[in-house]
């Protein structure tokens, strides 16, 4: 447990040492919610659905979380680049530690970039139904969390070079968001885009946040949570596998 906890602490130390990579993460989501929230705020509210900027900010929220937990990926590619993978993996600490040490640590740091565009969400002009919401969002974020730092780290554990991840990541995390229902409601969809989107689990997880903070579920926060912890399980499992099978 020792191992875990200080692969944790160093994961979280890395991200807020770097405050430069704080603000700077912070700029897609703030430029998603004045762009597309004010830009198209007046269509959606004339198409009868209120305020777009009410709409739009669990799915920049978690969209937040997507990106900063699947990127903490890439440190396993550095940290395989300069060695310090390879003084984890022979320390006598069981693998399972050290992975599962990076995926809290990365999920941690997204959360924390999730509360920081909660705040700005606030000040945008979200309003919640009931500040009780709050902490139901802050769970939701913790499973969207766990689930993509979890597929980051199977995905960096498969990976030799950081042009790999790249493509992957151009390949799929673009895709996961947009199909998420992030930025669109998950109703009146046509049927092959309606299979696809409920395959995302990020779509269970923008829903969730909608659910806890602006009280309209497509799903239901039940099954919300439930598919996001099947998920979460799948995805460990995977990730766990891959870390296993890395070669020193």
């Amino acid at each position: 447990m020792g191992a875990l906890y200080i692969l944790w602490l160093r994961e979280v130390k890395r991200y807020l040492r770097s405050r430069a990579q704080i603000i700077a993460s912070l700029g897609q989501p703030l430029l998603y919610l004045v762009v597309l929230g004010f830009g198209l705020g007046p269509t959606f509210q004339k198409a009868g659905g209120g305020s777009y900027v009410q709409f739009i900010s669990p799915g920049i929220i978690g969209m937040a979380v997507l990106f900063t937990s699947i990127f903490s990926g890439i440190a396993l590619l550095w940290d395989r680049q300069f060695g310090f993978l390879k003084e984890t993996l022979v320390a006598p600490v069981p693998r399972i530690q050290i992975m599962a040490g990076r995926t809290l640590g990365g999920a941690t740091v997204s959360m924390i970039q999730g509360s920081l565009v909660i705040i700005i969400s606030l000040i945008a002009g979200l309003r919640p139904v009931s500040w009780a919401g709050i902490p139901l969002a802050i769970g939701f974020m913790a499973a969207i969390a766990i689930v993509f730092a979890a597929l980051g780290t199977a995905l960096g554990a498969s990976l030799q070079d950081m042009q790999g991840f790249q493509l992957v990541m151009n390949f799929l995390v673009l895709p996961i968001f947009f199909l998420s229902g992030a930025l669109f409601p998950l109703n009146n969809l046509p049927a092959a885009l309606k299979i696809v989107t409920r395959i995302d689990p990020l779509s269970y997880g923008v829903d969730g946040l909608r659910g806890a903070l602006i009280g309209t579920s497509f799903f239901g926060i039940a099954f919300d949570a439930g598919a996001l912890a099947i998920a979460a399980i799948v995805l460990l499992c995977l990730g766990a596998w891959r870390f296993s099978k890395i070669e020193i």
